[in-house]
């Protein structure tokens, strides 16, 4: 005698749960390769979507005494 429909439904579910496990998996890598943006005077990275404001906050907190352009020099005007 063949499985029921609970057992369909059973077998149906944790082949889907198969598939998405080797879906899924840790963005540590794909987050190390967006970290293009770098502190020059630290060498801390930031994501590549980082704004200009946050690259000046940490300037700011991080160097006051050297200027945005000298870890940044990406914000040039």
């Amino acid at each position: 005698m063949g499985g029921g429909n609970g057992q369909k439904a059973k077998m149906a579910r944790e082949k889907n749960l198969e598939k998405q496990k080797g879906a899924k998996g840790s963005q540590l890598e794909s987050n190390k390769k967006a970290m293009t943006i770098q502190c020059k005077v630290c060498m801390q990275t930031f994501m590549c979507t980082t704004s200009e404001v946050k690259c000046r906050e940490h300037a700011e907190a991080k160097h006051p005494k050297s200027d945005v352009e000298a870890c940044f020099p990406h914000l040039k005007k």
